[in-house]
């Protein structure tokens, strides 16, 4: 195999996008990788990381996997993908540490709204499910609700009294988890006032 064939290889082995360091590992030296990127057998789409030339239209899924690995779907984003809203965001939101402040700010592959989490919040509710194929963390129901409650200022009037009700009728609900989580984000009172009476119905 040639090298311009085992650069193709290397970069559909990681699903689409290849780091240096996968090249390097490969045998590759990172100018002869400059190279070929300048012959036009790569496409680098930022700093370090690179796809097939032909492959214009990247999926956004595949970029938040690969740049952006310690984002958690959340908030609008995870309400439109449980069905709690039927408008699709502009943008993606993600959960990330806050130390990830730079890292986000530097993304322009893809439309973000970063919700900055304390570590010890974090990984409360995150599980992971399917975008278009492509796995990604998300919290699960009971923190998206506990998350738009927090976040209820920041949120669509509209958009967020839906989505309480949505998930108030939702037969795959867990008021247990929600109860755990609400004491664990230091919620409880706020998410009882706005879910009980919701719950009686």
């Amino acid at each position: 195999m040639n090298k311009a064939a085992l650069l193709r290889k290397i970069i559909e082995d990681n699903n689409g996008i290849a780091k240096t360091s996968d090249f390097v590992a490969n045998g590759f030296e990172v100018y002869e990788v400059a190279t070929f990127c300048k012959k036009g057998v790569i496409k680098r789409i930022r700093k370090g990381y690179y796809q097939l030339p032909q492959e214009e239209d990247m999926p956004q899924e595949l970029l938040i996997q690969e740049l952006l690995p310690q984002g958690i779907v959340c908030v609008e984003s995870a309400l439109f993908h449980y069905g709690y809203s039927d408008i699709a965001p502009d943008e993606w939101s993600l959960a990330v540490p806050r130390t990830a402040t730079r890292v986000v700010s530097n993304i322009v592959e893809f439309p973000i709204k970063g919700f900055y989490i304390r570590p010890e919040f974090l990984e409360i509710g995150k599980t992971t499910d399917i975008f278009n194929g492509v796995i990604l963390p998300i919290y699960d129901r009971e923190r998206t609700i506990c998350d738009c409650i927090k976040y209820r200022k920041r949120l669509d009037e509209e958009l967020f009294d839906n989505a309480v009700r949505a998930y108030a009728d939702d037969k795959h609900k867990n008021l247990e988890n929600l109860n755990k989580y609400a004491q664990e984000m230091k919620l409880y009172p706020k998410v009882m006032s706005v879910m009980v009476d919701l719950l009686k119905n």
